[in-house]
């Protein structure tokens, strides 16, 4: 039976250290953090996770903004409210809430955020640096979040194979470089993957991202294997992931739960990235 990853706690202890952090950079003369969100459309879920992060930053003594714009607004409408985000002094950290609705451009917006406000780390700058192991950008939160919460178990990655299931820019390309960069033997699967069983059965970590509730079955899984279900689906009035959580619980050494597992994680990341971004900035001013 698998020891059940608690990323609420990790979760809150990242938080915990981010807030003392940041009275530590007020009090010697630096500016609140701000983190601005770019909220287009009415998307449920978008709406839950950005009062989750508007509660983080109250939390950690940040100031938060959200720009809410409607389903119908135009992209130069988009594009302008970002860059006068990138203008704004006060701000230290930009985020576009993904995904946006029909007919606006998600490349194109994302492209637009000014890379040193970038926390989501999805700017090509940001992920050329990723790229190249240069830690003077920013990291997408929910794979950097990931790569936490493997390193909790005491687990060294060192020599050990990683599978990741899906390859989006968000987290599964991420993903992959953040388990090289941390010595893993890396295997990336995707949608036309053939017997992604027999792939997955390989894996000491195993980290689901690919969008699609439970396609993760407990024979899929290498006996002992660390399993992180980065998945949010909602499958009636429940929330579960990528991985048939009570299958696999079965097989893996240790597994995050959904919801409780990777989530908070992702929230936690971002709070100390707009640390980050507003301790860069005011380096550069002074």
């Amino acid at each position: 039976m698998a020891q059940i990853i608690d990323g609420k706690s990790i979760a809150a202890k990242a938080r915990s250290e981010v807030k003392a952090e940041v009275l530590k950079f007020i009090s010697t003369g630096g500016p609140r953090p701000k983190l601005a969100v770019v909220l287009a459309g009415d998307d449920p879920a978008s709406q839950v996770y950005v009062r989750n992060k508007e509660r983080g930053c109250a939390e950690v003594g940040m100031a938060s903004e959200v720009r809410r714009l409607p389903a119908s607004t135009r992209q130069r409408d988009l594009i302008d409210i970002v860059r006068q985000l990138n203008a704004d002094k006060g701000v230290h950290g930009i985020l576009v809430q993904l995904p946006l609705p029909t007919g606006l451009n998600e490349r194109e917006a994302l492209d637009e955020v000014d890379p040193r406000k970038d926390v989501d780390g999805l700017h090509p700058l940001n992920m050329g640096k990723l790229l190249k192991g240069d830690d003077s950008g920013f990291v997408p939160c929910t794979p950097q979040g990931v790569i936490e919460i493997i390193l909790s178990t005491g687990i060294d990655l060192a020599g050990k194979a990683a599978v990741v299931v899906g390859r989006s820019n968000l987290v599964g390309k991420p993903m992959a470089l953040l388990l090289l960069q941390n010595n893993a033997t890396v295997t990336i699967c995707h949608s036309r993957t053939v017997n992604l069983g027999e792939v997955t059965k390989r894996a000491d970590i195993l980290v689901a991202a690919v969008g699609s509730p439970r396609i993760i079955h407990g024979e899929m899984i290498k006996q002992g294997a660390v399993v992180v279900d980065v998945g949010t689906n909602r499958v009636g009035d429940k929330l579960v992931g990528d991985v048939d959580f009570d299958s696999a619980e079965e097989r893996a050494a240790f597994i995050t739960p959904v919801p409780g597992g990777v989530g908070p994680m992702t929230i936690a990341l971002l709070l100390r990235n707009t640390l980050k971004a507003a301790a860069l900035l005011a380096a550069k001013k002074a």
